[in-house]
């Protein structure tokens, strides 16, 4: 099933959400019931479940089907760092120990949070395209020190401070639907969606244009970063000069004339060695998030015909060498993946 025997390279925590019966009926930001956290074993073609999440009413939209789902979370050391839509959540590991808790009115379709190299907190509120950076946590409180809007403008143009949009079910359309943070030799980077590019928010002026389609992710080995794109794609860009370096198309790879699913979550083993999510492609109301699905040329398939899953990719030989379905064990999309033996910097 492997060609590794490295136990690094075959157990990981994948984040992720499952999704309530009949979501298909429903709009993206009421699909979901809850977060999910496995373990899967790929060698022993096994996976267990780590962690489940249920935020509190107080901190979501007044609506029984609001929307509750791990996105991306990071892993530093024995400690996971995760958000619901409303909420960071940080883990210690390897026993899934909440220590510690945060929410605040300006979070909204939360994406994604990591620790800085000087302790604070990133975080990602994609609903007001905006990022936080934070103090770290007391008692479930924490101090806005920095902001940024993912756009050239003022973080509050378009908002109002005095909002709670924990409590509004969605602000869709973004303008710019940011939804990876990462740093890098100091400077904090953030990936736009719509864009389709990474944007520096400490240095001006520096991005690194993706260009292939809507990206997600931004995980810095060595002096590149890797990014997913959500029609298969894995973009190396360089660091040294902020631009991209290699594209790999993961369809060609697979071989398949179905849709590999919405390509989203990526840990890199080694240079030309990576492990990638994949979630079931489902009906939404945002159409134009799916037009990517048309211009593939020989698909037959439509959205839903291949499950949720993470598989990873030689690079190098440009070959699949495995697959592991999270979906039969109650996982419907896949937002991050990281190893279960610890590493030692962000992931």
């Amino acid at each position: 099933m492997t060609t590794s025997t490295k136990e690094s390279e075959t157990r990981f925590y994948v984040v992720g959400g499952q999704q309530r019966e009949g979501a298909f009926q429903l709009e993206e930001w009421r699909r979901h019931r809850r977060g999910l956290i496995l373990e899967v074993a790929v060698e022993e073609g096994s996976c267990r479940e780590m962690a489940q999440w249920v935020s509190p009413r107080a901190v979501v939209a007044d609506d029984p089907n609001a929307a509750i789902l791990f996105k991306a979370a990071t892993r530093v050391g024995n400690r996971l760092y995760a958000c619901t839509q409303t909420e960071v959540l940080i883990f210690r590991l390897p026993e899934f120990e909440q220590v510690g808790y945060l929410s605040l009115p300006s979070f909204n379709d939360v994406h994604h949070v990591r620790p800085t190299a000087r302790g604070t907190l990133l975080v990602v509120s994609t609903g007001l395209d905006l990022v936080q950076e934070i103090e770290p946590i007391d008692d479930g409180d924490g101090r806005v020190v920095r902001e940024w809007s993912a756009l050239e403008e003022d973080p509050w143009q378009r908002f109002d401070r005095r909002t709670d949009y924990r409590r509004v079910p969605s602000t869709k359309p973004h303008a710019a639907h940011p939804n990876y943070l990462f740093e890098a030799d100091g400077e904090f980077w953030v990936t736009r969606f719509e864009q389709k590019d990474a944007r520096c928010l400490t240095a001006p002026g520096r991005a690194i244009d993706i260009g292939v389609e809507r990206p997600h992710d931004g995980i810095v080995h060595g002096r590149r970063v890797y990014f997913t794109t959500v029609d298969g794609h894995v973009v190396i860009a360089s660091l040294d000069r902020d631009r991209v370096e290699r594209v790999v198309d993961l369809n060609r790879i697979v071989g398949s004339d179905l849709a590999l699913g919405w390509c989203r979550g990526i840990h890199v083993l080694e240079p030309d060695r990576v492990v990638v999510g994949f979630s079931r492609l489902r009906p939404t109301k945002i159409r134009q998030n799916l037009r990517w699905l048309k211009h593939r040329v020989g698909l037959r398939g439509t959205p839903g015909n291949l499950p949720s899953r993470i598989a990873c990719f030689d690079l190098s030989t440009e070959t699949l060498c495995w697959e592991h379905n999270v979906e039969e064990h109650g996982m419907s999309v896949v937002f991050s993946i990281h190893p279960v033996v610890a590493d030692h910097g962000p992931g």
